[in-house]
């Protein structure tokens, strides 16, 4: 598939791409367990029945990982620490080895301090729901920035806290598995918290380059009807609002606080505290309409009937392999919206993630969507949204969560019985794409 060039960015863009420790690194036992490790030991949990104990072996092969990411010519490398490996002895040994790496080849290390794996002693005490994690993840953050902090300078705090409230605890389709509905709310402000607590941690390290990946999509009424409208804003408050208004307007949206546990108003002051930059993860949009009053199936999750919106299906548009609407054009709908909605509180944007799921190694594909989301991203910094970089989701095929191993968002395939690494033709896409910027 020949496509045209891309279009022109401004000079320091920062090209990247993404992956997550425990999705890749394996070395199970070489760290302290997490609540991961847990959910995925019970059956039933993980579609394939696989673990992420050897996943795709990074930790042991990271050079390898590191001179794939040299070839494709990224400015930066988003990874995430893992929190059970820091706690073990040795564990930041090889966040140590890697970021030198990394910077050795000439690419910026940008890590995120959480992406799900909760230690699973800190789950036992209480997790999420508990607001002494959040302290707990403020002293972690400043560990890892005393350690790191002479070498890297971008940071992202937590990875996508809405999903890991809504996926993990209030539908139980993610660890830890509970199944709390709207009583996991709390889950959600801790981890706001935490964020707060831990850009207070990064700064007294002398951080000064501070963001956090939120995931964000367009809601799509399934008609004007009323019920649809109402039902639409619901689930956008509930997706998006509730993630971005604490940090970027100070306030939860109207009827949310009051929800909340602890003194809400001076945690509030904690949440937003000023970040240099907000990361956006952007996949798909969503069409939602009144409740249906049963059980809907959508994107592998099982939606309980007793929710006060339905999502539906979104038709017109093509579909990847794990089933999800390929719509290039609501990504500027999202940045356009974000900045008419909060204005000049809204920092500099990076989309942290995008990217698909597909098969083979030919994947012409995933050559269609970054392409058609790169393009959609331009038109957004042509109507004004001050965006400062993309990073594509996956360097590596890897653990997809409650998935196993059976979707593959990576632009390398990796062999899951030999741990082989083979480029595909996104990769080399990419690659010549980024060289063509001279």
């Amino acid at each position: 598939m020949a496509t045209n060039p891309l279009p022109q960015f401004p000079p320091g863009f920062l090209w990247g791409v993404s992956t997550s420790a425990h999705q890749i690194e394996g070395a199970a036992a070489e760290r302290d367990p997490s609540v991961w490790d847990a959910f995925t030991a019970e059956p039933g949990h993980i579609k394939d029945g696989s673990t992420a104990d050897v996943a795709c072996d990074h930790y042991h092969r990271y050079p390898e990982d590191v001179a794939l990411l040299a070839d494709l010519g990224v400015d930066a490398y988003r990874f995430s620490i893992s929190w059970p490996r820091v706690n073990s002895p040795g564990g930041l040994d090889f966040y140590d080895r890697l970021v030198d790496a990394l910077l050795a080849a000439g690419i910026r290390p940008v890590p995120t301090l959480f992406h799900w794996d909760l230690p699973l002693k800190l789950e036992e005490a209480g997790g999420w729901l508990n607001r002494d994690t959040a302290e707990r993840f403020a002293e972690y953050a400043g560990v890892v920035a005393a350690r790191l902090g002479d070498r890297v300078k971008k940071w992202i705090t937590l990875n996508e806290p809405a999903e890991h409230t809504l996926l993990g605890h209030a539908l139980g389709a993610h660890a830890p598995g509970r199944q709390l509905l709207f009583d996991s709310l709390p889950v959600a402000h801790h981890q706001l918290l935490a964020h707060g607590l831990a850009v207070r941690s990064l700064r007294a390290a002398g951080v000064t380059d501070i963001g956090i990946a939120n995931s964000h999509g367009p809601t799509w009424a399934a008609s004007e009807r009323p019920e649809d409208v109402e039902a639409a804003d619901f689930y956008d408050l509930l997706l998006n609002r509730l993630f971005a208004d604490p940090l970027l307007l100070g306030q939860y949206p109207d009827g949310i606080g009051e929800l909340m546990p602890g003194d809400v108003e001076a945690d509030l002051k904690v949440i937003a505290e000023p970040i240099d930059w907000y990361g956006i993860n952007y996949y798909q949009p969503t069409k939602v309409g009144a409740p249906e009053g049963a059980e809907i199936e959508f994107s592998g999750l099982t939606l309980p009937a007793e929710l006060p919106f339905s999502v539906r299906e979104l038709e017109g548009y093509p579909v990847t392999d794990f089933g999800w609407p390929v719509v290039p054009e609501a990504l500027t709908e999202l940045l356009v919206g974000f900045r008419e909605r909060y204005g000049d509180r809204l920092p500099p944007v990076v989309i942290t993630e995008n990217g698909c799921s597909y098969e083979g190694i030919d994947d012409q594909e995933r050559i269609a969507f970054l392409d058609g989301h790169v393009r959609a991203l331009h038109r957004a910094l042509e109507q004004g949204v001050d965006v400062r970089g993309y990073f594509v989701w996956s360097l590596l095929d890897n653990f997809e969560w409650a998935e196993g191993y059976a979707r593959r968002f990576g632009l390398v395939h990796v062999d899951y019985d030999t741990l082989k690494r083979t480029p595909k033709a996104s990769y080399t896409w990419l690659r010549d794409a980024l060289r063509a910027r001279g």
